[in-house]
């Protein structure tokens, strides 16, 4: 499975979610398939780290289309919540780029965890989507690159983990939130089974499609 039919199914299983958001509401099926969605953006954004000629360049680029997308972002959050004070998805992945970066360049790989622990605990406070959970995700799929198992089952515990929060504080929602967990770590389904190539390229669409998608969503919304 190339890079590009990857992050194909990311943009589907994104779409679902979001418009089970905006469109249908909370805790549709659409949201279910929708936790598929992120660990393969997380999953390309470290592959894109791993092979990337120009990291600056790279994640200048995502830090880019994170401000360009906060506005459509917070729009598309006021459709269903009042909690719009969230830092959207590429901010997510810029901090997960900016711990694997500093990881690397740590000789001392104990000092470059706790500074990884310290960027999800920073992604958590500030509110950045998905916060602690993503930044720990991206440095699992970095950690074990070369070994499925390990990633497989350190994804799964994560993606058990995301939720607990969820679960103390709404016991009478455990069953929903359980799916959630079981949803997300499917997206090992996917990212198994990626070949390491790229495939078509589309340099800008996935980048482009994020902000606007949220923009037609939040339209949609307040016409219906």
């Amino acid at each position: 499975m190339t890079s590009f039919i990857l992050k194909i199914i990311g943009v589907i299983t994104m779409l679902f979610d979001h418009v089970g958001d905006a469109i249908i509401g909370k805790f549709s099926f659409c949201n279910l398939i929708g936790r598929i969605a992120f660990p393969i953006f997380a999953f390309q954004a470290v592959q894109g780290y791993i092979y990337t000629k120009d990291l600056k360049k790279h994640m200048l680029k995502l830090f880019i289309f994170a401000c360009i997308s906060q506005i459509p972002f917070m729009l598309f959050l006021s459709t269903f919540t009042e909690e719009i004070l969230t830092l959207n998805i590429f901010f997510t992945l810029f901090l997960g780029l900016l711990a694997l970066f500093v990881y690397d360049k740590c000789k001392n790989k104990v000092l470059g965890f706790l500074f990884v622990i310290l960027t999800s605990i920073i992604a958590y406070f500030i509110h950045v989507d998905y916060g602690a959970f993503g930044i720990l995700l991206m440095f699992c799929f970095y950690f074990f690159k070369d070994k499925k198992v390990p990633m497989a089952i350190t994804t799964i515990v994560l993606c058990f983990l995301r939720f607990v929060p969820d679960i103390i504080v709404t016991p009478v929602l455990w069953y929903i939130y359980i799916q959630c967990a079981i949803f997300t770590a499917l997206s090992l389904i996917f990212i198994l089974f990626y070949n390491k190539k790229e495939g078509p390229k589309a340099k800008y669409f996935f980048y482009i499609f994020y902000p606007l998608h949220l923009l037609i969503l939040y339209f949609l919304h307040i016409t219906l």
